[in-house]
């Protein structure tokens, strides 16, 4: 392994981790990640701190929560007052690299301007708004240059690993590079509003498991049964685009010269917590995969501590051999592979938009979330004042069946979160609002 490797972002949309073999899946779905999940390091714990599209890529460019940096909800621009994962990196002599859907500029069908790429100089082949540029087998991206790259005829996360598989195959420079690969499924196409696999995909998986959550709370918005066989087919491609790269890698001379990263953006509950996917505090919509191959992080370990998404930046920068910005709020993931960091902080901050103005605190026990009923979940970034949602055991009611939030015998519990959840709340910036206790 060279002193600075060279770093592959695979990125996903809409991923629930219970899909990956790694995290018990027995569905046969990521044979390929599986492979790297037994070279590498999984965090078990890993979840997202803003369950939406926009704001949780913002996180992952900044390493500061959404609500910092800007992008609180969709169809916000990410300000180049933000020093950016792509800066930091550009500063530690590697080549910025991206391919996909980007979601964090306001050109919608047009051409995302250099200037607005917040610091990726190198290959560009991307759209803003992928879903919409893009049905899933016919539409366009732009490459550096801001022309068209059209497709028609092949499946959309196929077209994009044709490009990643043919930079890597045609890398020269004597520069490491980061290469992040933004790809929109399994997310539903949004221009038919469900979601579509490959053609043949779908049929394997008409009779395959069903997670235990879907299935307890099943009602009539639920969609899942229309929709499961075509999720699983694209999370199944996606695999396999994920072999496609770890080829590439390895006929290039570069595999072990290469950190693999694999995650996504947040999960899917298949509405049956809200109107949509997305959007909620539910395990379903915010644990997601986070598998890491490469470097130090080798050996098959399993990590149980847990890791937010906006831990992701700091943790690129440190393989990278990179300082994190100071401005950043997350935390490098290197100390947990050399002694565990016993003192690691297993509380995570989530931040709810769109759906509600809710904020929630995630231990390796509790979930604990509150909400401003008061507030508009698309112009309000937060609220002064919240009142007590959910409380789960996660240990004893994994698929957060049983909302404890209005029994007596866990006040205590609650106290303790609250101080917790408004502590948290401090150090991302959003002040001391007051919970309203139920």
């Amino acid at each position: 392994m060279k002193n600075r490797p060279n770093i592959l972002l695979f990125f996903t949309d809409q991923q629930r981790a219970d899909t990956c073999g790694c995290y018990g899946s027995d569905l046969g779905l990521t044979p390929n990640l599986d492979e790297l999940a037994a070279e590498g390091v999984t965090f078990k714990n890993a979840v997202t701190c803003q369950p939406v599209c926009g704001p949780a890529r913002s996180v992952i460019q900044t390493g500061r929560y959404a609500t910092k940096n800007g992008c609180f909800r969709n169809a916000l621009e990410l300000k180049d007052d933000n020093q950016t994962l792509a800066h930091l990196l550009n500063g530690a002599g590697y080549t910025t690299n991206y391919i996909g859907k980007w979601h964090l500029s306001l050109t919608g069908l047009e051409p995302v301007p250099m200037e607005e790429r917040c610091g990726y100089t190198g290959e560009w082949k991307a759209a803003d708004l992928l879903e919409f540029t893009s049905d899933a087998y016919e539409g366009y991206i732009y490459d550096r240059d801001n022309q068209k790259l059209p497709f028609s005829g092949q499946y959309r996360s196929d077209f994009l690993t044709e490009h990643g598989v043919r930079f890597i195959e045609e890398y020269e420079k004597e520069e490491p590079f980061f290469l992040m690969v933004s790809y929109l499924e399994p997310h539903h196409q949004n221009t038919k509003n469900r979601y579509v696999a490959p053609e043949g995909y779908a049929d394997r998986y008409r009779d395959a498991r069903v997670p235990e959550d879907l299935l307890q709370l099943d009602k009539p918005d639920a969609d899942w049964r229309a929709n499961l066989a075509d999720y699983y087919g694209c999370i199944r491609k996606l695999d396999e685009n994920l072999g496609e790269f770890a080829d590439a890698l390895k006929k290039k001379g570069i595999y072990e010269d290469t950190v693999i990263l694999f995650t996504s953006d947040h999960g899917s509950h298949f509405r049956t917590r809200n109107g949509e996917y997305k959007r909620s505090c539910h395990e379903a919509s915010i644990k997601i995969p986070m598998i890491c191959r490469g470097g130090s992080y080798l050996g098959g370990r399993v990590i149980e501590q847990s890791l937010s998404l906006v831990d992701l930046a700091p943790t690129i920068l440190e393989i990278a051999g990179a300082e994190p910005a100071k401005q950043m709020d997350g935390r490098p993931a290197g100390c947990l592979l050399r002694d565990g960091a016993k003192d690691w902080d297993n509380d995570v901050l989530i931040q709810i938009s769109e759906s509600q103005v809710g904020r929630a605190l995630r231990t390796l026990k509790w979930k604990y979330c509150v909400t401003a009923p008061h507030k508009n979940p698309w112009l309000d970034s937060g609220s002064d004042i919240y009142v007590e949602e959910c409380l789960y055991n996660l240990e004893e009611d994994p698929y957060e069946l049983n909302n404890l939030v209005d029994r007596e015998k866990y006040r205590e519990v609650k106290e303790e979160l609250k101080e917790k959840l408004l502590g948290k709340l401090e150090l991302a910036g959003e002040g001391s609002p007051r919970i309203i206790s139920l």
